[in-house]
């Protein structure tokens, strides 16, 4: 080897030490949603995914991965338990996670296992039906019901004690339904309930509006008619009538957001919750949510742990009302 080699060697060498000096948390970022493509973690992961880049938060665009199995609970092991001192990952949870945690479907993992970054926006429960179906409305779904349980099929993004089936089961509940007597399909998420319900394998999705109104601008065949919040949604769901409307006392909100690995050292997840806090103080962040459907709800640091914590006592005792087993 040349001295003139040697040189270049040594070069080369200090401007990779260098990069990799300079490299941060946010460099070469992935978003892992939790499901298949077309759910509600897609949307949550793809959100922030475009918030970063058209805010030139990042330099490279935050890769989207997919990692399904267990409703949540498949990607909350992976990074506690292999993946928890990763700086650069995020993963995408909602509301439905939380009661998953709740009733210990997580495994041995709970609320406490991991760092919990931010939530973005939240959503509202919708009750979904093909857009050629029969059932034109929530009184109509009662009714079929009612005459014969056994023909009217609900798929879920989750088996029983999930997110869909508690929306489901409340319907049923304050239509004054044993909702031990309706038939539920699991699915692994909402990209394939909806898929199911426009195959006609299902006849009713109680999903997320959010989520419907993006399928609903990809094309999808559905009709949405009702959503779980206080008062009407803005935007094209503005028609939708509300279950309190409609005399049936069901409010379902669902809030989405970001957790992080166990073992992130605190000066990158603090580089993560500044810049969650700045972004989702702009204009610009308030656009791309209302686009997707999300209304404002942006929690960062002690006041998300308190939100957390405060949740987690209610989807407990929500299990325990209906039934179901709850972790302590």
């Amino acid at each position: 080897m040349t001295l003139r080699t040697s040189f270049a060697a040594l070069g080369a060498a200090a401007a990779l030490m260098a990069t990799l000096a300079q490299a941060g948390p946010l460099d070469k970022s992935e978003c892992i949603a939790p499901a298949k493509p077309g759910g509600g973690f897609d949307l949550t992961c793809k959100l922030v995914q475009g918030a970063l880049q058209e805010g030139k938060y990042v330099a490279d665009p935050m890769r989207v991965s997919y990692m399904p199995g267990g409703i949540g609970a498949v990607a909350y092991n992976a990074v506690v338990a292999q993946r928890p001192a990763e700086n650069n990952t995020i993963v995408a949870y909602s509301g439905g996670s939380l009661l998953n945690l709740a009733q210990g479907k997580f495994g041995r993992y709970n609320e406490n296992d991991v760092r919990w970054l931010a939530a973005i926006g939240t959503d509202y429960g919708a009750v979904i039906v093909a857009e050629g179906s029969p059932i034109k409305a929530v009184k109509d779904l009662v009714a079929a019901i009612k005459a014969d349980p056994a023909k009217v099929v609900f798929g879920a993004g989750g088996s029983v004690g999930s997110q869909d089936w508690m929306k489901a089961a409340l319907t049923a509940r304050a239509s004054g339904l044993d909702p031990k007597s309706m038939r539920f399909v699991a699915f692994e998420g909402g990209g394939e309930a909806i898929t199911a319900l426009q195959g006609g394998h299902v006849q009713v999705y109680s999903g997320d509006a959010s989520e419907a109104e993006e399928q609903i601008k990809a094309g999808a065949k559905i009709r949405v008619l009702a959503v779980m919040a206080d008062k009407r949604l803005e935007g094209s769901l503005a028609g939708v009538p509300t279950m309190k409307e409609l005399g049936y006392d069901v409010q379902w909100p669902i809030i989405r957001g970001f957790y992080m690995g166990p073992k992130v050292s605190d000066a990158d997840f603090k580089v993560w919750s500044d810049t969650f806090t700045k972004m989702m103080a702009t204009p610009a962040y308030d656009k791309l949510r209302a686009e997707r459907g999300l209304f404002k709800f942006a929690l960062t640091g002690k006041e998300l742990d308190a939100f957390i914590k405060e949740r987690m006592v209610t989807y407990r005792k929500l299990a325990a009302d209906f039934n179901l087993r709850v972790a302590q």
